[in-house]
């Protein structure tokens, strides 16, 4: 592999004038001062099939950072392989892991999807190649650690392993139905899901928390990186002193890299602070990656082939002294940064603006918050002082009990459990709507939510309680006309 330095060090002047289109219909904009369409600001790209988020940022030009982003991408498809093999620059799977590629859980660089397992039980799906399941124990950590782990499997169930070493678990899901219906009796099947843990290694313990979660999509990442710190803070409203019954909170977690608390960005619940950590952790966590932040295999307690295996280190240098080397982790973390979100196909329409004006008027904008500023960042040339409209507030908010992390019997945590640092078992970070219409597009098996219960949009709108009860009910009076108008509004995102 060419030595590359993918952060290198130059600037690059982006000029942006923009003014933000109105929320009502389209009849006196004009196409010059409409820029909601361009979700990414100056790096969104034109592009609507299967590899839609698949695109470097359009404004991109230095070939060696375009030579780093392919380089990332190289790294991030090719699967990796155990550390007896041959491949010494992808070597080191395992001992335990979920899957062997970045690409495999974010199938198309999008979103994961939850198995399609028959309904009322009849059959399971063991189908979890990009769906994993989190493990705490509900008892006090320090602050600087996200959670507790079990025992004896750990923190994370890994339901795959290398030969010769006993994978951890056993997992399937199944699913019974439950139906909900509008003011005006049309009718949605949403479906509940079971889940179905078995341990290979040792009884959970009896206070475990169990938090389902599919790989989320991968475009504008670097651009959520950017936004200021104090504008997400600012949003803040612990305590619920306006009284809208929404009260979303920053998660607050360790950076590995600074060595102190920071703002929580990425991750379903907001437990990374960073695309570089959340890179390292996702190697380690879901593929047995060893890298600089995090040194030891994912072995746990007494599981003696996992500590015995074969693993990738090399002994050449420091830089090879974990599987993920330093050039490595900053390639993959340089090509999530980059892939670009894509244009929307018909944001001027009538009938997605009245889409987003019903969206506005069910209170949804309390927690998607349309736009941003990115801040500027000298390494991020191409990211930096962007418009952008992500529909995200990146705060936590308390989702209700049916979207609840679970105990081993699929009963529902409380909302008082914190599971990942200051997030309850309740509580998920709003995820941000960009490319949400395009989810089917690049991979047609991709479900929604956290645990990608909900096949369709509009099963996820449905299931939104907690903070988002009032927003729900508010969608279940709308008309056939006002649901298409809904719909097609989230389908251009």
């Amino acid at each position: 592999m060419r030595a590359v330095n993918p952060f290198s060090s130059f600037i690059v002047g982006l000029t942006c004038s923009v003014l933000l289109a109105s929320c009502g219909g389209s009849d006196n904009a004009t196409e010059e001062t409409q820029t909601e369409h361009l979700g990414g600001g100056e790096t969104t790209v034109n592009a609507s099939g299967h590899d839609a988020f698949s695109h470097a940022s359009r404004n991109m030009s230095d070939s060696d950072r375009i030579i780093s982003f392919n380089e990332g991408n190289h790294f991030f498809e090719n699967p990796w392989v155990q550390g007896t093999q041959s491949t010494q620059a992808r070597d080191g799977l395992g001992p335990y892991f979920n899957s062997n590629a970045c690409q495999g859980c974010h199938i198309n660089d999008g979103r994961g999807h939850a198995g399609d397992a028959v309904l009322d039980g009849i059959a399971t799906s063991d189908n979890f190649n990009s769906l994993l399941i989190r493990v705490s124990r509900s008892v006090a950590t320090e602050a600087n650690v996200a959670n507790a782990p079990d025992d004896n499997v750990g923190g994370q169930l890994q339901h795959k392993a290398v030969s010769n070493v006993q994978k951890e678990s056993d997992l399937s899901v199944s699913y019974t139905r439950k139906n909900v219906s509008f003011d005006d009796g049309y009718t949605v099947e949403l479906r509940i899901p079971q889940w179905h843990m078995t341990s290979h290694i040792g009884e959970f313990n009896s206070d475990s928390v169990f938090s389902a979660r599919v790989a989320p999509p991968m475009i504008g990442l670097g651009l959520l990186e950017l936004i200021n710190e104090d504008d997400i803070l600012n949003q803040q409203d612990i305590d619920d002193s306006n009284n809208d019954g929404i009260s979303g909170k920053a998660n607050q977690v360790w950076s590995l890299e600074h060595k102190k608390m920071s703002l929580g960005r990425f991750g379903w619940k907001a437990g990374q602070p960073s695309l570089l950590e959340q890179t390292s952790g996702a190697f380690l966590g879901d593929m047995g990656l060893t890298s600089k932040f995090h040194l030891e295999e994912n072995c746990h307690n007494n599981q003696t082939d996992c500590t015995t295996a074969e693993n990738g280190n090399g002994t050449n240098s420091s830089d090879e002294a974990y599987e993920v080397t330093n050039s490595t982790l900053a390639l993959v973390s340089f090509y999530s940064h980059h892939l670009a979100v894509p244009e929307r196909r018909d944001a001027y329409s009538d009938q997605v603006q009245q889409g987003k004006l019903l969206f506005v008027e069910a209170g949804c904008t309390a927690c998607h918050t349309e736009s941003y500023t990115t801040g500027s960042d000298i390494m991020q040339p191409e990211l930096s002082n962007q418009v952008i409209f992500p529909f995200t507030d990146m705060l936590l908010h308390d989702m209700g009990e049916d979207l609840a992390d679970f105990r081993e019997d699929n009963s529902p945590v409380a909302n008082d459990v914190q599971v990942e640092y200051l997030a309850t078992a309740t509580e998920w970070r709003t995820p941000p709507l960009w490319g949400l219409g395009l989810t089917k597009t690049v991979d047609d098996k991709a479900t929604f939510l956290h645990d990608g219960r909900a096949r369709t949009i509009m099963e996820a709108v449905l299931w939104h309680g907690g903070e988002a009860e009032t927003a729900k009910n508010k969608v279940l009076g709308f008309n056939s006309t006002q649901r298409d108008a809904l719909s097609a509004f989230l389908n251009d995102l």
